[in-house]
């Protein structure tokens, strides 16, 4: 796989944050089943790791790694089996790292100084994050018509009633999503139907 063909397989990507590993399972398979493959799931839980794992083995599911900070990270997110890795920035330590590896790359970008850093590593497929906090849509039409050639997935306050303004612009690929599984009490199973429905939703958005 190639970053360009996970960002072409379905309009949303899922922006997990697992806080009980009895989750991961029922969470992917709820959102494989709605239309949404690709998975991203944030190193931000002491269980992420463990869920990646897990979640790679839903057929059909695509499971990758966000919040990825640094080499160590990458390190660690590839041995789960992250299939990609997302950053929320964008560093030389972590790109030339990321790019050695092969393993498809996603960085984050909220500025021209960070695209033109990709560009010089060879990256032309970046994350606009936090989308609506950078300027919106506007900043991103401003930086899509300097930077020819370039695919954004913006993520960061992306509802699913504003996808689609999004989805509509021919710089971006596809949108990160946070607001397909809502949280859920300590406790309490996901509510996976909702989540499934949800993920039906964001799937027709294309």
């Amino acid at each position: 796989m190639t970053i360009d063909t996970i960002m072409a397989r379905a309009p949303v990507i899922p922006v997990l944050v697992i806080d009980d590993i009895a989750h991961a399972l029922p969470i992917a398979e709820a959102l494989v089943a709605g239309g949404l493959p690709v998975l991203e799931v944030t190193l931000r839980t002491p269980c992420a790791l463990a869920a990646i794992r897990q979640m790679r083995q839903v057929p059909g599911a695509v499971v990758g790694a966000g919040t990825v900070l640094n080499p160590a990270h990458l390190d660690a997110a590839l041995a789960a089996g992250a299939e990609f890795v997302v950053s929320p920035g964008l560093t030389p330590a972590l790109g030339q790292v990321a790019l050695a590896s092969g393993v498809p790359f996603l960085p984050g970008t909220a500025n021209a100084a960070d695209i033109m850093l990709g560009l010089d590593m060879g990256l032309t497929r970046f994350k606009f994050f936090p989308a609506m906090a950078n300027g919106g849509l506007p900043a991103l039409k401003a930086m899509a018509a300097v930077f020819g050639g370039i695919r954004f997935c913006p993520t960061g306050g992306i509802t699913q009633a504003s996808a689609p303004e999004w989805l509509a612009q021919p710089a971006v690929a596809c949108v990160g999503g946070s607001w397909l599984v809502g949280k859920t009490a300590p406790g309490m199973a996901p509510d996976v139907a909702a989540i499934a429905a949800a993920a039906r939703a964001a799937a027709l958005l294309r």
